[in-house]
């Protein structure tokens, strides 16, 4: 019980040789309030969150110093799952132990959880209404370039050396062209880095923070009681329910969560063409709908897991069926989001003393860079073309658009978004409004 009890006490840790207990300086009401505030303003994706989270953590409350935080990103980049969560969930750690990261975590979800579950029941309530069908025509089209602008956002922070393009040239084209696992993809790029003798990337203007104390026992017991929360429940659903959709959504989005490195859109690869080619839970359509929802959200990407994990259940059994599917959905994609931190939290700053497995992490984050290339190319094709059919060639596989079917509204409404994102830097929101009105204005009056 001892043990059990040292496992939730708030972290006692040494930083640039000064002695910080954070646990007596914040007060849980504060630390409550500045992590709901988080959650409730974390619109616009992975990075505006991460913006968010440096402003109020590192600028406004000093909870943090800026080189514990950056080296919590780049630990969070390399993670599957949702990395603006997951350091979320760091931060609340470093500040008030596994009590705080708890209760951080499940701040930065809940509320976002909450709307895309109203959403995701009017969706299928009232999707075939015309209007929302025009809306959605913009918001696809929006979408599509958000897509391609986290490209270039990645790209310029992972593809640091020749190695690295590379990396994301052969991982696009085992992804896209020969239909390689995602998982394999991610392993071959982590052997290749970790096999070299050298990082592929050095900053030498990075400052060292001193390690947390820990133990083994410690995180392995940490490990357990995760992995037992984690996949009982899952368990018991399959075996005490006569439900079949519940335990395959519980052990594909469990899968999910181990092997999708590289954040939401890298999860969007695995999930998107797994759900519509091989579940047939989704059409390509509804795929992009849900991510525009997820987008115009507060909370993490990933969320579009909930709204995938509602529409599978709801098809089988309806809104009560739909609701449990959306809870089982959540519960083991967070979960593990969980677990990676709270055991490698105390790790980071040793990690990055080591060439090898920063060399292994550098590796992953360029290999996504081609992944997300490929879900670029995927959704572009599903946005403009009605009809998209993949051809084999031997090991070869070709996604061919039928010409006759362009939409040259979604092509017209793509090139808008560019220009509002890409050249003027418009906000994601304002982007998808004016998007889905300018699809309603051209689907009642083209």
């Amino acid at each position: 019980m001892k043990a059990m009890i040292g496992l939730l006490q708030p972290i006692k840790h040494k930083v640039m040789n000064t002695i910080y207990d954070t646990s007596n300086d914040v007060t849980f009401n504060e630390f409550f309030k500045v992590f709901l505030k988080i959650g409730l303003l974390s619109f616009g994706g992975p990075a505006a969150q991460i913006s968010l989270m440096h402003r109020i953590l590192v600028d406004e409350e000093k909870w943090l110093s800026e080189q514990q935080y950056l080296n919590a990103l780049g630990f969070c980049m390399l993670l599957p799952g949702p990395e603006a969560m997951q350091l979320a969930t760091y931060a609340g750690w470093r500040i008030r132990g596994i009590p705080g990261g708890l209760v951080s975590g499940l701040l930065f979800v809940i509320p976002g959880a909450l709307i895309i579950l109203a959403f995701a029941m009017i969706y299928m309530l009232f999707g075939s209404v015309p209007i929302v069908n025009a809306l959605f025509l913009g918001v696809k089209a929006a979408v599509l370039i958000i897509v391609f602008e986290a490209l270039l956002r990645v790209s310029k922070r992972a593809l640091k050396v020749r190695a690295h393009w590379i990396l994301a040239a052969l991982a696009f084209i085992g992804i896209f062209f020969l239909s390689l696992p995602f998982p394999l993809v991610i392993l071959m790029a982590a052997l290749y880095g970790y096999i070299r003798s050298k990082p592929l990337y050095n900053d030498k203007n990075s400052k060292v923070v001193e390690q947390v104390e820990t133990s083994l026992l410690k995180t392995s017991s940490i490990f357990l009681i995760g992995i037992i929360l984690w996949l009982l429940p899952i368990i018991l659903i399959v075996e005490l329910t006569d439900v079949p959709i519940l335990g395959t959504i519980g052990m594909f989005f469990s899968k999910l969560a181990v092997v999708t490195f590289g954040g939401a859109y890298a999860v969007l690869v695995y999930m998107a063409q797994d759900v519509v080619t091989q579940f047939s839970w989704l059409s390509a359509g509804e795929m992009m709908d849900g991510l525009g929802l997820a987008e115009t959200t507060p909370g993490p990407l990933i969320l579009v897991t909930e709204f995938v994990g509602f529409i599978a259940a709801y098809r089988e059994g309806g809104l009560l069926l739909g609701f449990i599917g959306a809870l089982v959905t959540l519960w083991v994609t967070f979960v593990p989001c969980f677990i990676w931190i709270f055991i490698g939290a105390p790790y980071i700053e040793w990690i990055y003393t080591q060439h090898r497995l920063s060399s292994a992490l550098a590796a992953i984050t360029a290999a996504v860079v081609g992944v997300i290339l490929n879900l670029s190319i995927w959704f572009s094709l599903h946005v403009f073309f009605s009809t998209v059919t993949p051809v084999k060639y031997g090991v070869l596989t070709l996604w061919i658009p039928e010409l006759s079917t362009f939409d040259w509204r979604a092509g017209a409404l793509s090139l808008l978004c560019g220009f509002l994102l890409l050249k003027f830097h418009v906000g994601i929101g304002k982007v998808l409004m004016i998007s889905a009105t300018f699809g309603w204005i051209l689907v009642n009056y083209s």
